[in-house]
């Protein structure tokens, strides 16, 4: 693929929690096919970043979820021989809204786990580390929220 042949498409995602769990898919398309992540897909024109996140979230899942805040930005750049394109990734953190989770769209399995499960299932060191950062920004919200509900 020429540099010119190369495109860069905008991804969204969201790291859900329910309690003291988080949601996971298992792709159940090429490229990732079989691999867990947390819930995700292509931002559409014409469409906020935030709508993109809770539509791929339901579309994945089934499921309605509550926006706590932005996690990070992320690239992927695949290598030059790959027939993907550079991915810039926008991760949220997210709250659960109710309901079990059922897998749609792309996803092959959808299924909360524990935080120790979710580490083990995925097979990226940045999503890994994506998972640790929302905890800490979901543990410091419940704080948060706790103090003010006092």
């Amino acid at each position: 693929m020429t540099e010119s042949e190369r495109s860069i498409e905008v991804g969204v995602g969201a790291v859900v929690f329910r309690g003291e769990e988080v949601l996971l898919v298992r792709r159940g398309k090429a490229p990732f096919e079989g691999h867990w992540s947390v819930p995700g897909g292509r931002l559409e024109v014409g469409e906020r970043v935030v709508d993109g996140v809770a539509r791929e979230v339901r579309e994945e899942t089934g499921g309605e979820i509550k926006i706590i805040g932005l996690l990070d930005v992320f690239d992927a750049i695949p290598d030059s021989d790959q027939k993907l394109p550079h991915t810039v990734i926008i991760d949220y953190v997210a709250e659960w809204r109710g309901g079990a989770p059922v897998a749609g769209d792309d996803a092959a399995a959808a299924e909360f786990v524990t935080m120790e499960e979710a580490l083990s299932r995925v097979s990226w060191d940045v999503t890994r580390n994506a998972l640790a950062r929302a905890y800490e920004i979901y543990v410091a919200h419940r704080h948060n929220e706790g103090a003010l509900d006092a």
